[in-house]
């Protein structure tokens, strides 16, 4: 599932403790098994809802590579490096989550994550291919 949001919450004092518990345990559970997609997934939300982009980054980069044909796996990737501000990465990995399936238009226009991408010049290029495959989908008939 795409990460919603996360770097855009304030989180209290106790909320900063918790996570960071989460971060050790989950951390902790990813070096004895560095391919557990579950662990690493719920690292890197947590890396990046802590404030920690760049680390967040690495967790969706190593995912990209153990989940090549997920787009929600790509989708994350682009979501982290505009986080980063590596904005032409970003565009090319929600290319790659587009090709690969992810369709949810509307949150692509709207998550705040992706922000930084979207107001730079790439991104027409990306929303001229979204208006297109949502020309192809109304023009698909239905059975």
């Amino acid at each position: 599932m795409p990460k919603k949001a996360a770097a855009q919450r304030k989180l209290t004092p106790g909320q900063r403790r918790n996570l960071d518990v989460e971060i050790s345990f989950l951390e902790g559970l990813v070096k004895r098994d560095p391919q557990y997609i579950e662990a690493l997934q719920l690292l890197g939300d947590d890396y990046t809802r802590r404030g920690r982009v760049r680390d967040g980054l690495s967790v969706d980069r190593r995912l990209a590579g153990l989940c090549p044909d997920d787009p929600a796996v790509f989708y994350n990737l682009a979501c982290s490096h505009a986080l980063a501000g590596d904005v032409e990465d970003a565009a090319a990995a929600l290319d790659r989550a587009i090709t690969l399936g992810f369709r949810d238009f509307t949150w692509i226009s709207r998550d705040p994550d992706l922000k930084p991408l979207r107001q730079h010049p790439l991104y027409r290029k990306i929303r001229q291919r979204l208006k297109a495959l949502r020309g192809d989908a109304k023009q698909r008939p239905r059975r």
